[in-house]
């Protein structure tokens, strides 16, 4: 059976018609307290991509709004680098903490009902420290609006202790199940497959350079696999040591590791045996690119009494003069085989 990744223009349908359209941008002129989208046509689910380029120094926190609602309305749940907290009956939901000039970069989902309660998913990775052996920061956070009489027609991030700067910027999509456009945010860059073929690296070639990339990976194990490993870089991959990544494996403790030659994706596949990736990327050439990844293998053994494993990763790679346009997967031993597949979307 062919490898199912996902399609960001239509679930089950043509490729093209009815998928993820943008709704509206903000990019910030100067420094501000927020960023506010606006006058939203009203779509069943969001997805809305926050890259903030810097805060104030000393400690800023950045959090969301609807419907320019400041009322104790909203409760989250937040694993910051894997230590859990909450927070109920709050004015906002939390999106991260920062201080001084740090890149940001959020990706977040939102199911938009008008009769539920708001439901917002949320990965956020944070520039703590800059290069190759500077710390980055996760965040996965879920949170909801108390409101069950009104879809969502603002989103904003709001500063608690001061502004951003400029080119900080603001983009919601929409999905809806009867849209019908042809306008998708999304372009398919690289589409790459081994059909029929056997190989210890799948590359997407070089594509056009977008700032907003979002990347799937399909890999089947050939034979035993320990790890893959993930390299990009600018015309061709880089394996000097200008990485840096956090990772957590089945939810255990994060670890780091800094000025390294390559990122670790996975964890071992034996012969036979198969791992799905996605991951997003903010890819503006002056600043270091960070990365937002996931990862479930069949690394445990088939069938339904072995449970998957999982991987979550932010990743960056300590590049400020070029733009990712070529990325590429990578056995660190053993080999891919037929139906491993590579897909890179982009947009601007």
């Amino acid at each position: 059976m062919a490898p199912m990744i996902m399609n960001p223009f239509r679930f089950g349908s043509d490729a093209g018609i009815g998928g993820w359209v943008e709704l509206a941008r903000t990019t910030l002129g100067g420094a501000e307290t927020s960023i506010t989208v606006s006058s939203l046509d009203n779509k069943r689910y969001y997805m809305v991509l926050c890259p903030i380029t810097a805060h104030v120094a000393g400690g800023t926190d950045s959090n969301w709004r609807f419907n320019s609602d400041s009322g104790s309305n909203y409760a989250y749940r937040m694993s910051a680098n894997g230590s859990e907290t909450t927070g109920t009956n709050k004015d906002q939901i939390f999106d991260n903490g920062s201080g001084g000039s740090r890149l940001q970069y959020s990706v977040s989902y939102i199911a938009n009902l008008a009769g539920k309660e708001k439901l917002m998913m949320t990965d956020n990775v944070v520039n703590w420290v800059s290069g190759a052996s500077g710390d980055i920061f996760r965040k996965n956070i879920v949170g909801k609006w108390d409101n069950t009489s009104n879809a969502i027609n603002s989103i904003t991030n709001h500063f608690l202790d001061g502004g951003g700067i400029a080119n900080d910027e603001l983009i919601v999509l929409g999905w809806d199940p009867a849209d019908e456009h042809t306008t998708n945010f999304w372009e398919e860059l690289a589409s790459v497959d081994l059909a029929g073929g056997v190989s210890d690296t799948l590359s997407s070639g070089t594509f056009a350079a977008k700032k907003y990339l979002w990347v799937q990976c399909y890999l089947k194990s050939n034979s035993t696999t320990p790890t893959s490993k993930i390299r990009v870089g600018n015309g061709t991959v880089d394996s000097g040591t200008n990485y840096f990544e956090r990772y957590s494996v089945d939810g255990g403790a994060d670890g780091t590791v800094g000025s390294i030659d390559e990122l670790d994706a996975g964890v071992n596949i034996d012969t036979g045996e198969s791992e799905f990736h996605n991951m997003f990327i903010i890819n503006r050439s002056a600043q270091d690119k960070l990365m937002i990844h996931h990862r479930v293998g069949n690394n445990l053994g088939t069938g339904d009494s072995n449970a998957p494993s999982r991987r979550e990763n932010v990743f960056k790679w300590a590049n400020t003069s070029n733009q990712i346009n070529i990325l590429q997967f990578k056995a660190d031993s053993g080999t891919y085989t037929t139906n491993s597949i590579l897909k890179v979307w982009g947009s601007d």
